[in-house]
């Protein structure tokens, strides 16, 4: 609804004041950032190519239109280029403008620093060309490569552009050419007026990223709260509507299908002596369910016992331990993670850097990995499992590097500082 909007759309971290996007609902259609109408990946219709020998399918529909293709962008940075270096001054203009409590000066020195880029969004009028009015909106933000993510620094939409959702344009286009740069997070500072924006678009107050990714690169500001996003590599963000739609219809065509005999069919009512027989006052999760399977049209709506027994409180007193010790086990992960010298262990090594480290090493473990083990939730049944794979990670790196080498002096460290948190790993 936008009714309840606020007349001004400033966006921002880092004590900013900051207005939520007004356009609540996001685009209703998109395309690849940059979409190029006259290349092949852009065709509205796609058919695969046949052979004599394979039977031709059938083509998909056309793509409906793409109001992401009308919008003109620009990466901007301070490259000394003409064109740059105006779009720059209407960066800083825009942002200055909508953000009147920040300092011009350093409002200036973010936008001019060549460690910062901005996504500009750019206005169709030619008369507007070349001047500060050719700004529509724009993102001011510093990437960190070797830590794949980024900082936002300013977001700001023109106040003669707004209720028209360029805001959360702005961040779909960004996301799009984040994977680009190879940027995994974005990280940024919200103070109480912008947090409700970067919650729509997709922004949390938890932060998931290890702390020592980006620890002593970005400063913490009073009154602001940390917000971070991850960017999935293999998301259109700019057709998240028309995705969440495909999804709605496939799940309601799936019910459709179940239940078009089903759900015609009256049952009488259940006759007087249903119960006889049967031990009703047994409180036996496996009695419930089977008379719940033995009513008539239980199990000819696709019911199964197996289905039933999972619905019972036993099943869900079992999920609710194995949620917590999933929990349990990405919060030591973490903690592991924010140590400075688990940096060696983040991550995989690269055996096509390392070729002889599999002839040294049989089996190789990660911190990376136990994380993605912990996810999948079924690798680990308890917290000294995940301990033994922490130790086993700790002797690899000592078994592989010998003593006198910052590897395995990182890797003696760490047994240290697991043997201290030891009793962690069997509470």
């Amino acid at each position: 609804s936008k009714s309840n909007m606020s007349d001004v759309e400033i966006l921002s971290s880092k004590k900013r004041k900051l207005s939520p996007d007004a356009d609540e609902g996001g685009p209703s259609s998109s395309s690849a950032f940059h979409h190029d109408s006259s290349s092949p990946s852009s065709s509205t219709q796609h058919a695969t190519s046949s052979s004599p020998n394979t039977t031709t399918p059938t083509k998909l529909p056309p793509r409906p239109p793409n109001t992401y293709d009308n919008i003109r962008t620009a990466i901007v940075i301070n490259n000394g280029t003409r064109t740059n270096l105006i779009r720059l001054i209407g960066l800083k203009s825009l942002f200055a403008r909508q953000l009147p409590k920040m300092p011009k000066e350093y409002i200036a020195r973010l936008v001019f620093d060549r460690r910062h880029k901005s996504l500009a969004i750019l206005s169709s009028d030619p008369e507007k060309k070349d001047c500060d009015d050719e700004i529509i909106g724009g993102i001011c933000y510093r990437a960190y490569p070797e830590m794949r993510f980024a900082e936002i620094a300013f977001c700001a939409v023109s106040a003669s552009q707004q209720v028209k959702g360029y805001g959360t344009k702005l961040m779909n286009l960004l996301k799009m050419h984040a994977v680009t740069e190879g940027i995994e997070f974005f990280i940024t500072y919200a103070d109480n007026y912008a947090i409700g924006y970067f919650k729509k678009q997709g922004f949390t107050k938890a932060v998931s990223m290890p702390k020592g990714r980006y620890q002593g690169l970005i400063k913490d500001y009073d009154g602001g709260t940390i917000m971070e996003c991850y960017v999935h590599p293999t998301i259109d963000f700019t057709r998240v509507p028309e995705m969440i739609q495909a999804q709605k219809e496939f799940i309601l065509q799936r019910i459709r299908a179940g239940t078009a005999k089903s759900d015609k069919v009256v049952y009488p009512p259940l006759p007087p002596d249903f119960y006889a027989g049967q031990d009703v006052k047994s409180r036996a999760e496996k009695g419930a369910a089977e008379r719940s399977l033995a009513i008539p049209g239980v199990s000819e709506a696709g019911w199964t016992m197996a289905d039933l027994m999972a619905s019972t409180r036993d099943a869900k007193d079992s999920d609710k331990k194995k949620h917590q010790l999933k929990s349990d086990l990405l919060a030591l992960v973490s903690k592991v993670q924010d140590q400075q010298y688990s940096w060696c262990f983040r991550d995989p090594v690269d055996t096509n850097e390392v070729k002889d480290y599999l002839d040294v090493v049989g089996d190789p473990i990660d911190l990376k990995t136990m994380e993605k083990r912990i996810r999948r939730g079924d690798w680990y049944k308890t917290k000294h499992m995940l301990f033994s794979d922490m130790m086993k990670m700790v002797n690899n790196c000592k078994l592989y590097n010998g003593e006198g080498n910052t590897y395995y002096d990182c890797a003696v460290s760490l047994e240290k500082y697991l043997a201290s948190i030891s009793p962690m790993f069997t509470e």
